[in-house]
């Protein structure tokens, strides 16, 4: 038994949509009573840190509706079905950036909001970024402007509130403390 296990008495389908599901789960908590859990299951993402050879970070802005405003962000995306994350790692690069790279360093792997989704990002590091002649087009409802920023330039996007999706900030203090740690 895992530690504070809540077991799954049953499960109800609310939503299929296109990039998340909705469930409610009904669980027995470990003192015996039983409670309601509403569960986003989400395919898992990708997220990349890719910084040109003249050290700015490669970023993306665009709209997101769910705060009716515009975000910077590293770029990512959501797996596809069956695809490998690091394979999904250079499709979002190119789409998003029109970039490509000669390797894929994986940093970390880390859930988005735990206490009712199960997404999983994947952060990678794109190594050797080259600008592509012929990038693959992003998705037909996908419209991002693509950012170049240097780290400073990154801190005082963070520090406005231009930068606020954990992804993204995290990214930011990742290579702060590559950075720090090479000086």
């Amino acid at each position: 038994m895992k530690k504070f296990e809540e077991k799954t008495l049953a499960t109800k389908k609310i939503f299929k949509g296109k990039v998340i599901d909705l469930q409610v789960d009904e669980v027995e908590l470990p003192d015996g009573k039983t409670s309601k859990r509403e569960i986003i299951k989400h395919p898992g993402a990708v997220a990349i840190i890719a910084v040109t050879a003249e050290e700015k970070i490669i970023m993306v802005e665009q709209y997101r509706k769910a705060l009716e405003r515009s975000l910077v962000e590293i770029p990512a995306g959501k797996l596809e079905k069956g695809e490998e994350p690091i394979r999904s790692a250079e499709r979002e690069l190119e789409e998003e950036t029109g970039y490509e790279c000669e390797r894929m360093e994986h940093i970390i792997s880390f859930y988005t909001s735990p206490g009712f989704a199960d997404e999983l990002v994947h952060l990678y590091l794109a190594h050797n970024l080259k600008k592509k002649k012929d990038a693959a087009p992003l998705d037909e409802d996908e419209f991002v402007e693509v950012i170049e920023l240097t780290l400073k330039e990154a801190q005082n996007y963070l520090d406005e509130g231009k930068i606020q999706d954990a992804k993204t900030a995290y990214a930011v203090q990742y290579l702060q403390l590559q950075k720090a740690m090479q000086e």
